[in-house]
């Protein structure tokens, strides 16, 4: 199972988001667990996955979260796929990152 954490400032389009991923996983057969957390609690949840996911309105922060993640990966959700609410090509970017698709 692919762990993908998505992190932002608040949480409120992030959790549209996941359920877009969500959606696109489960009509490919994938066993995902997606989940979004607000930058302030990156650091207890980044023990659960396999790699962290920042909104483009946090960008900023990548620096911090690659220092908070140690060896995992921290990458950030391609802007054209947030703004447009497309999960799968944000999923098939995780997945790219972690050598899966």
């Amino acid at each position: 199972m692919v762990k993908i954490l998505l992190v932002c400032s608040a949480g409120m389009s992030t959790s549209l988001m996941v359920e877009k991923m969500k959606t696109s996983a489960a009509s490919q057969g994938l066993e995902v667990e997606i989940w979004a957390v607000a930058d302030a609690e990156a650091k207890t949840n980044i023990d659960k996955a396999d790699i962290m996911m920042l909104g483009p309105q946090v960008r900023f922060l990548e620096k911090k979260m690659k220092e908070i993640a140690g060896t995992k990966p921290v990458t950030v959700i391609d802007m054209q796929a947030y703004g447009t609410m497309n999960g799968e090509k944000v999923l098939a970017q995780a997945l790219k990152i972690l050598n899966i698709q």
